[in-house]
């Protein structure tokens, strides 16, 4: 029996605040890229909540799981989640924060598509195809609205906003790979814990390859690693788990429209990154189609049931 539960007023403000928390770590990345790169910023990340979490594992007695064959997606979405993180570190040297956040975000409409394919109790329903249309509107009017000349490579956002894009498919078949293996029955630590592992080997080795391995010894980078490892890639990822567990998750994918907007926010205000119309036409489809997609749509049916209902007893 499903004992999760719709959100109330405590689920709703820590959804806030990890949002915000979220939206913020592209920025973070951005702001210290000229001191660390961000690739090898997110390495070592990965390496220190890796410890964290297997301290964590350690202190309730879990242990990693080798005989249900859990290891081998295990190390899928490792690969996939360190490949993620490749694209964001790569496009966040071409593009700004705000359009990482926002073609990263769109995660959940992949991942909506690859498990209608899947799994019969994930079939898409009208209203979230039509989500998925808005999305996909809002990123071709993003990519090709916009009127800035074409430059070369080194600074090229649309590369940049390319590589965000294909970082939220990633992210979007780590959710697949999850949800379709054993994974689904895994603890939510050990998933976790590949992931993590598994990027800090990869991009860290990444970071070496590519002659990115180079860091300044600022109070900046100090704090920017800290906030990553302590409190995005273990903190967030560990309170999001627990909401996860307590509540719907549908009614929690709803609120992920709200680290895009965040991170455009903070990306204007902390970065002066400029807006471009054309983005923020765009960027409007393309949250408009994650809250469907997540689970909005169900809400506008219960709203448009609700209405039916009223309207038959006026009439009645």
């Amino acid at each position: 029996m499903d004992i999760r539960k719709a959100l109330d007023s405590r689920a709703i403000g820590l959804m806030l605040v990890l949002c915000l928390v979220w939206g913020l770590q592209q920025i973070v990345l951005k702001a210290t890229a000229s001191e660390i790169a961000p690739i090898l910023q997110i390495a070592l990340r990965s390496g220190v909540a890796a410890v964290l979490v297997g301290l964590l594992m350690a202190a309730r007695g879990e242990r990693l799981n080798w005989s249900d064959g859990s290891w081998r997606p295990g190390l899928v979405v490792g690969l996939l989640f360190a490949l993620e993180f490749l694209l964001v570190g790569e496009g966040l040297r071409h593009t700004s924060a705000s359009h990482m956040v926002v073609f990263l975000y769109t995660a959940p409409i992949f991942a909506a598509l690859g498990l209608h394919w899947k799994l019969p109790a994930e079939r898409l329903g009208p209203v979230q195809w039509l989500g998925i249309g808005l999305a996909f509107a809002g990123i071709a009017l993003a990519f090709f609205g916009r009127s800035q000349p074409r430059v070369a490579a080194p600074g090229n956002m649309l590369w940049g906003d390319f590589l965000g894009l294909m970082a939220g498919m990633a992210w979007g078949a780590t959710t697949m790979v999850v949800r379709c293996s054993a994974l689904a029955k895994a603890p939510a630590t050990q998933t976790l814990l590949y992931q993590l592992v598994c990027a800090f080997v990869l991009l860290l080795g990444a970071a070496f390859a590519t002659g990115q391995s180079s860091f300044k010894f600022t109070p900046q980078v100090w704090a920017s690693l800290a906030f990553h490892s302590l409190v995005v890639s273990f903190a967030s990822f560990l309170a999001w788990f627990w909401l996860l567990r307590k509540y719907l998750a549908s009614r929690l994918g709803v609120f992920s429209f709200m680290t895009p907007l965040f991170g455009i926010v903070f990306g204007a205000w902390l970065l002066n990154e400029p807006l471009e119309m054309s983005f923020l036409a765009g960027a409007v489809p393309v949250l408009a189609g994650i809250v469907l997609v997540s689970g909005g749509g169900a809400w506008v049916t219960q709203a448009l049931g609700g209405l039916g209902w009223r309207r038959a007893r006026v009439g009645g």
